[in-house]
């Protein structure tokens, strides 16, 4: 979500009279819905068919000069019957599944090892332009700064930890994220837990607030994505594994405390920079694979279970203590 925003600022820098129409998700509509200059189309993916239909219906009769197919999956490929474009851009031959390409009628150019924003930028070249500059400045309202100012007041030094991916086996152990919440404590720092309101984050952050010496602050549940946003925008850092709360800290220009060993960070790590992750992707290739990051398909996942462990506490550790001294961060 997050990565498409560059290429709306993109196109609206170079083109600027030209219509721009996403379709977006319920949730995604609740952090990019209300960017300025674009129409949001809005797809309930919890409704199956009949959201399909709604998207359909909206669209109905009306044609554009192209689509920018971004998304490879089966519901997304039959989603994007329902607009009528001359140009059909999609993947190329290499990073098509699902029937991708009987969808479109262009593709981008071939490509590895591009980052996955990048790769999403290159759907503008067909049509002439390149993406040189990457923007976010997505839009946040008074009331979740406000709000975010209310939880996280002065200007205390302030490390988030967003403990949940959505694919759980990319998930820190408890005990590890205790460990660095402690450390960070003792030297100063202001330490609030944020995730959502579903009950597996909330008994990860259960969990956590039950293994710590000193507990952090409980934000878990109770803000929204612009007030997450927000809270970014009073934060030093976010320690998280690879996840949507990492991309939306990266657009906001937060350091990253990335956890990766199931995922690839030059692919899907945080964009901007990446010095404070902690790296362990080619040694969970040598584990499961018995070769190096360097001799599997570009952008593999290796979720197999106990992945995350081969990231340890003193390198996350290592990683706090670099960026807060880039940061010149007052701890004790």
């Amino acid at each position: 979500m997050t990565h498409v925003v560059p290429i709306i600022r993109t196109l609206q820098a170079a083109v600027p009279q030209t219509r721009l129409t996403w379709i977006v998700g319920k949730l995604e509509q609740k952090l990019v819905g209300d960017l300025p200059g674009v129409e949001f189309v809005t797809f309930d993916k919890g409704k199956g068919r009949e959201g399909m239909r709604a998207v359909r219906e909206t669209l109905a009769g009306r044609r554009f000069d192209a689509l920018l197919h971004m998304q490879v999956a089966l519901r997304s490929n039959l989603l994007s019957l329902a607009v009528k474009a001359d140009r059909r851009i999609g993947y190329d031959h290499a990073r098509s599944k699902d029937l991708h390409g009987l969808f479109v009628n262009e593709r981008i150019p071939a490509r590895t090892g591009e980052h996955v924003l990048d790769a999403m930028a290159s759907f503008i070249e067909p049509l002439g332009l390149k993406q040189t500059e990457v923007r976010w400045d997505i839009p946040v309202a008074d009331e979740a700064h406000a709000w975010a100012a209310e939880q996280l007041p002065g200007e205390t030094p302030t490390l988030l930890v967003s403990p949940m991916s959505s694919h759980t086996v990319r998930n820190w152990r408890v005990d590890r994220y205790a460990a660095v919440i402690d450390h960070a404590m003792a030297r100063g720092m202001r330490v609030a837990l944020v995730g959502g309101p579903s009950p597996a984050e909330r008994t990860l952050a259960d969990q956590i607030l039950g293994a710590v010496k000193t507990p952090p602050m409980d934000l878990t549940g109770k803000d929204t994505l612009k007030r997450f946003m927000a809270l970014l925008a009073r934060t030093s850092m976010i320690l998280t594994p690879d996840s949507g709360p990492m991309h939306m800290a990266n657009a906001a220009g937060t350091k990253v405390l990335g956890l990766h060993a199931a995922s690839n960070p030059h692919r899907s790590g945080p964009y901007s920079d990446r010095r404070w992750c902690v790296d362990k992707y080619d040694a969970a290739s040598r584990k499961f694979f018995g070769k190096p990051a360097s001799e599997i398909p570009w952008g593999t996942k290796i979720e197999k279970e106990g992945v995350m462990d081969l990231v340890e506490v003193p390198e996350m550790i290592d990683r706090f203590e670099a960026c807060a001294a880039f940061l010149s961060l007052p701890l004790r």
